[in-house]
């Protein structure tokens, strides 16, 4: 026994050696099995710290809040400040402190998040599963990690040891608990730039609107909203921005030509390309002068109030260097205005003022310049409200004006102007004046956005008064800008905060209108693909643009965009980023959910067709109740006036029923007068369904019965033989008629799809050539082989063998594996056991001595079973065994690869490929 420390009279003991363990972490992207919203999810072991939650941990609560005064703001279960810190001195385990702790480390980062939530894992005492929300996946992850450091840098000594936090990918801190750096290293481990304010703000209020949103580059395009409604911007410029007008408002010449076009108050100026013809100029116009780039931006380069040849000089070579052509134009009198515009509407007013220092009589210039950038609000660049002043040749000069440099100490009172422009990205602030404007004034920088021809721009306006018309107090329009920044609106030195994000969304969404297409998400252990191309189908006969993705890729209206496993969130990403697609049918695999969570938010139609004992023992997957709530993510995302179709048939979907997010339909393949009792009170009281009555497939939806199509006309289900595409086809139906397709239109897409490889590749597919039969199908586990026997069974009578070419993945079970062996055996007459490509760690050769093992306690023959390796060779061998009137069955993995072998089949080929 080893004692660290006591309290209340009790020793800590050691009770392991490694007491803190990282097992796994997730980054969940969307809606997962532990959550409806983004978060990070990091599995903890606390090894011997779970007998020692944090009452009992000397000192630990104190040191905590003193490093983390911001954790006292937590409101945890209670839901009000100071909530986290009476859980943590009653006593709480360490897993639910990382989790605050992860969260104010963002906060401190400057992200803002909130939401987290810690669980034990449920058959594992001692494992926690710690779930945090985030903002940024780099910062986030970098802040689980240093929680946990913090954490156990708080632990008395002897139970301070973490393992796995390489699992994370962050480097360890030297010291733990300077919170100081590990505030800057979260910084830089951000996986993206941070969003500027002018873009968090818009993002924002797409949020608020419910509108998706999706970052697309590591700067600042935004797509908002999912495909053909989806609109894009860049900062402040749209996808509805004039490239015509932007390029207008970087003109600054051509800009206040076609302003004075519109008879509208511009100063008069004109370009010099040299300093020989700014002097003609300025002594055309008279002293003073402002001079500034013909295409500048940021106030960069611009000197105003210019009154001798010799300032001219100076602010001309200023000016020359950022760009090759020099305006010259009068010096408006008054106050620098910036005048949002958003889609002919004033929407925010603030007067700019240049950066300036207060002496004191003490500092010099240059230390006062330190101390105003020492204010938490300024930043570099955009990245905070305000910008710390840099002190530059610009602000040489205007000191250098005034009789001052930066080691001038001016008197207590004095305020001393740094630059000539107000812009806040050199440091300036601002006050709001929108509330103040005159109307006149109003309608001139109306104007002037319209004649540029700009949806989002900022009018520089120059005037003593912005109350009163600028008749009576002269000034101008000084420059139209094109992509204006927010900052000085959204949160001014002084006066009210404006909304001018809000306005923005809205003229890209006017009236509310939709920035989502309707998404349909279709998971289940068999049958996926299927219901998606069916589905697929029928959405085509209706009109609509479809973007699909499956197993075998990604599709658009039925084309074959790009061959892959598609069925994870990053593929759903993929088709909802397509500015083409009318609406998505997304085939929705375990794996993707595990892994990173759903590929989108919410979703309007999500169907679970079945679940059976499929990829059990994988990533704490044990149970078919586990499985049945894993799938059950997908009813849950389904919004409250959207569908979720459920299989009747299956007491796992039943379930599900009590937790769907929007309005149960069923389908179901009994019989419609032997209908489960939860689907006739549903018919009953007016509800949705898609039934089998005999041959026929029948809808019911408000009442009415509708006869739909006859099983035997649906190609796929070969003559109505093959059940599980009877119960496909009647998913497909359920969705379709949510969806409000009418059933003439149904019908016509399910008549018309067959189970040949290019309406459905690897499903069924059927070639006959030579006097045999060949059926390709992708059954993969033993509920997927099951249901094809009957479809062999079915087609055995009008052939001589059976012959059959079978795997499974090796991250099943062995029982999995074994089982498929055993239904091999009753299926098949001769069968090549073959291995998956990459046998997913099991040992080369493993996976088919498994599947032999169990084909033989099956009764089958050993000499009827052959064991190959590489699938290649394996569908050669079984091609080679065919003779007229057999029937072989090949369930590949590369379906393309096989069904050419399939097709490049002649009978005299068999003495060639015959094993020797």
């Amino acid at each position: 026994m080893i004692a660290t420390g006591n309290t209340g009279g009790e020793a800590l003991v050691q009770a392991a050696p490694l007491p803190l363990a990282i097992l796994e972490h997730n980054i969940y992207r969307g809606p997962s099995l532990h959550a409806d919203r983004p978060m990070i999810r990091i599995k903890l072991d606390l090894g011997a710290l779970q007998e020692w939650p944090t009452d009992r941990l000397p000192d630990f609560a104190d040191r905590l809040l003193a490093l983390l005064p911001g954790l006292a703001r937590h409101g945890c279960c209670y839901g009000r400040p100071l909530g986290f810190v009476e859980r943590l001195r009653a006593g709480t385990w360490l897993g639910h402190v990382i989790e605050h702790v992860a969260l104010e480390l963002q906060v401190m980062a400057g992200y803002r998040t909130s939401r987290g939530k810690t669980r034990s894992v449920l058959r594992h005492p001692g494992c926690y599963n710690v779930l945090y929300a985030y903002e940024d996946e780099g910062c986030g992850l970098a802040a689980g990690s240093y929680a946990i450091q913090i954490a156990a840098a708080l632990l008395p000594p002897d139970l301070r040891s973490v393992i796995g936090l390489d699992r994370l990918g962050v480097a360890v801190e030297e010291d733990p608990l300077d919170i100081a750096r590990i505030r800057a290293q979260l910084r830089r481990h951000c996986k993206r730039v941070p969003l500027g304010p002018t873009t968090r703000a818009l993002v924002d209020a797409a949020k608020r609107r419910r509108i998706p949103v999706q970052r697309l580059d590591n700067q600042s395009l935004i797509q908002f909203g999912h495909g053909r409604r989806q609109k894009r911007i860049r900062a402040s410029i749209t996808g509805e921005t004039s490239l015509l007008g932007a390029e207008i408002a970087g003109n600054k010449q051509l800009t206040r030509e076609l302003l004075a076009l519109a008879g509208l108050p511009v100063p008069r100026g004109g370009v010099a390309a040299n300093l020989a013809e700014a002097r003609l100029l300025a002594q055309r116009l008279g002293w003073p002068v402002v001079v500034k780039p013909l295409d500048g931006n940021h106030g960069r380069g611009v000197t105003t109030c210019v009154t001798t040849p010799e300032m001219l000089e100076d602010a001309f070579a200023l000016a020359a260097r950022r760009g090759r052509r020099v305006i010259v134009e009068q010096h408006l009198p008054g106050s620098d205005h910036r005048i949002l515009v958003v889609a002919g509407k004033i929407v925010a007013v603030a007067q700019r003022q240049p950066p300036h220092v207060t002496g004191d009589g003490y500092h010099s210039i240059r230390d006062l310049v330190a101390i105003v950038n020492a204010d938490p609000a300024r930043g570099e660049g955009h990245e905070n409200m305000l910008t710390r002043i840099t002190c530059d040749d610009t602000v040489a000069m205007v000191l250098a004006r005034a009789g001052m440099d930066l080691d001038s100490v001016p008197p207590a009172g004095q305020s001393v102007m740094l630059r000539d422009t107000a812009n806040l990205s050199s440091g300036g602030t601002a006050t709001d004046r929108t509330g103040e404007i005159h109307p006149f004034n109003a309608s001139i920088a109306l104007q002037a956005a319209a004649m540029v021809g700009l949806d989002v721009c900022g009018i520089d306006f120059l005037c003593p008064d912005i109350a009163r018309p600028i008749h009576e107090t002269g000034g101008g329009i000084v420059e139209v800008n094109a992509a204006p920044g927010l900052r000085m609106h959204l949160a001014p030195t002084q006066g009210e905060s404006r909304d001018v994000a809000g306005p923005i969304i809205d003229a890209l969404f006017p009236g509310g209108a939709m920035a989502r297409i309707p998404i349909v998400a279709i998971t289940g252990t068999n049958g996926k693909s299927t219901t998606v191309r069916m589905v697929g189908r029928i959405l085509r006969r209706a009109g609509h643009n479809v973007g699909m993705t499956t197993t075998s890729g990604l599709y658009h209206n039925e084309h074959l965009m790009k061959p892959y496993d598609a069925t994870g969130p990053k593929s759903a990403r993929a088709v909802l980023a397509n500015p083409l697609v009318d609406v998505a049918v997304l085939e929705t695999a375990r794996g993707g959910i595990l892994r990173e969570g759903l590929g989108f938010d919410r979703c309007d139609v999500g169907a679970v067709l079945n679940v059976a004992e499929d990829h059990l023992g994988l990533k704490g997957i044990d149970t078919l109740e586990q499985m049945a709530d894993l799938k059950a993510v997908v009813p849950r995302a389904v919004h409250r006036h959207g569908y979720v179709v459920l299989n009747a048939d299956d007491p796992m979907c039943r379930r599900m029923a009590a937790r769907a997010g929007g309005q149960v339909v069923w389908f179901s393949m009994c019989e419609e007068g032997a209908m489960p009792g939860p689907v006739k009170d549903h018919v009953a009281d007016g509800g949705m369904a898609a039934l089998r009555d005999g041959e026929d497939l029948v809808l019911y939806r408000d009442g009415r019965r509708t006869v739909l199509i006859r099983a035997a006309d649906i190609p796929a289900t070969h003559g109505g033989t093959v059940h599980f595409n009877i119960a496909n086809a009647l998913a497909a139906a359920a969705i379709c008629s949510a969806r409000g397709v009418p059933p003439a239109l149904i019908r016509d897409g399910l008549a018309s799809f067959a189970s040949s490889f290019e309406d459905n590749p690897g499903r069924l597919n059927i070639h006959d050539a030579h006097g045999i039969r060949f059926l390709v199908d992708y059954a993969h586990n033993p509920a997927g082989l099951r249901a094809l026997g009957d479809v062999i069974a079915h087609m055995r009578g009008g052939h001589t063998r059976v012959l059959g070419m079978v795997s499974i993945p090796g991250d099943r079970r062995d029982s999995d594996i074994a089982e498929m062996g055993r239904l091999a055996a009753g299926l098949f007459d001769e069968v090549v056991f073959r291995e998956t490509p990459d046998g997913r760690g099991r040992a080369r050769g493993e996976i088919n001595a498994i599947m032999t093992a169990g084909a033989l306690e099956a009764g089958m023959d050993p000499c009827r079973v052959r064991r190959v390796l590489d699938e290649d060779i394996a569908a050669q061998r079984l091609i080679a065994m065919a003779r007229p009137g057999d029937l072989v069955v090949l369930l590949p993995t590369s379906i393309k690869a096989v069904w050419e072998q399939v097709l490049a089949y002649r009978p005299n080929m068999a003495a060639a490929l015959a094993p020797s």
